[in-house]
């Protein structure tokens, strides 16, 4: 077993570090949500995801 971490000890450091750095990335993202930020600029006339923008509808032009 001790022979086997040894030899795989670069690929579980990087494993690992990769894994802190997507944790940390998901939970900014829900601590930003929970504060109300986010990447909507609020002009849903402009905006191709409008639909989607707080339940409202597309406009009709």
């Amino acid at each position: 077993m001790m022979a086997w971490l040894i030899q795989n000890i670069g690929t579980i450091v990087i494993t690992l570090l990769l894994i802190v750095i997507v944790a940390g990335i998901i939970s900014r993202l829900i601590k930003d949500k929970k504060q109300g930020k986010s990447s909507c600029g609020g002009n849903c006339a402009h905006c191709r995801m409008c639909e989607n923008c707080r339940g409202r509808q597309k406009p009709v032009h």
